[in-house]
């Protein structure tokens, strides 16, 4: 019997021994493995689960001792995983997928608009252009509860950390399905009663945070240093420093048309619009409270194309005098 024989017969049975293992293992087995796995520590662990740490090193103890297995190398209280336990963790993710998946499929069954919702946006859409859609919603229907979570960066929605994603940008992820409901034009925008030249006056920007933004990368590359005099890592903050007169400065139309104090010195500038898109997780799309907010969402969203594609409402079509 040859030698590569004898460890393919080898591998085998440690894999039959490993398959008979893990259909031993619980959902609550592979649920406190995956947890100290991702958190590094026995009290971490606890935390997520939200159990003492005392009964997550039982269960650690009671599953490795049970199965005669090793599944964590330990330095001090951190833990990482070995080879198995790495094998698990994988294991415990594909079950979560699952799970998450059946959810979502189960979430659909409603059939009136009624439940909970959560949206992630950023703050400046939330403040000067969805509160009030939000609040018209809610008339239409109120057994829907928005849960409003302000975030710049991505959410898992196929996790559930939100149902809904309202994004300014071009590149929308593929996983997310939805609908682009406009164009979100920038103008440079100046207080109405700045004395000094444009060519001599004080900048204001967004910060290092959001430098790989077009507009941000533009003022930096044709602007002197010394002529920013404020950066905000938020587009909220550069319009309320405008309108105080710390400088003039590029801002969405939306939010720059609305302010009488304010005056728009050209017109939008198309190399910094970008779009705004409704998302949400196709396992979703068809549930009634969701595809609710969608539908009333996209709506009015297109009556308002006028101002966020910078064609100004009549009464901003002049800027009051100072």
């Amino acid at each position: 019997m040859s030698l590569i024989f004898v460890l393919q017969i080898r591998n085998n049975e440690i894999a039959r021994g490993r398959s008979s293992m893990v259909e031993k293992l619980s959902w609550d087995d592979f649920r406190l493995i995956k947890a100290i796995a991702d958190t590094g520590t026995l009290p971490a662990a606890a935390d997520r689960l939200g159990v003492a740490h005392s009964t997550v090193f039982r269960r650690l103890k009671q599953v490795e001792e049970t199965h005669k297995l090793t599944l964590f190398e330990r330095n001090g209280p951190v833990l990482t995983p070995t080879q198995l336990g790495e094998e698990i963790v994988k294991a415990a993710e594909h079950m979560q997928e699952e799970v998450d998946a059946l959810a979502l499929k189960l979430s659909g069954r409603e059939l009136l608009p009624a439940g909970e919702v959560r949206v992630t946006t950023n703050d400046s859409l939330l403040v000067h252009l969805l509160t009030s859609l939000f609040a018209g919603f809610q008339k239409s229907c109120p057994d829907v509860t928005l849960d409003i979570v302000l975030s710049n960066a991505p959410l898992n929605l196929s996790r559930r950390d939100a149902d809904i994603a309202i994004r300014a940008t071009d590149t929308p992820p593929e996983t997310l399905i939805g609908r682009r409901a406009s164009r979100i034009a920038w103008a440079l925008y100046t207080p109405v009663g700045l004395k000094e030249e444009v060519d001599a006056a004080r900048w204001v920007t967004l910060g290092e945070s959001m430098g790989e933004m077009k507009v941000v990368r533009e003022v930096v590359a044709n602007v002197e240093a010394r002529r920013i005099a404020y950066r905000a890592n938020t587009v909220l903050g550069l319009g309320e420093a405008i309108e105080a007169g710390i400088g003039i400065g590029y801002l969405p139309c939306f939010i720059g048309d609305v302010r009488p104090s304010l005056k728009r010195l050209a017109a939008p500038d198309a190399r910094f619009a970008t779009d705004l898109w409704l998302l949400t997780h196709r396992d979703l799309r068809n549930v009634p409270r969701i595809r609710s907010l969608l539908d009333y969402l996209a709506k009015e969203l297109t009556s308002l194309r006028p101002l966020l594609e910078g064609e100004r409402y009549p009464l901003f079509k002049e800027a009051p005098e100072a």
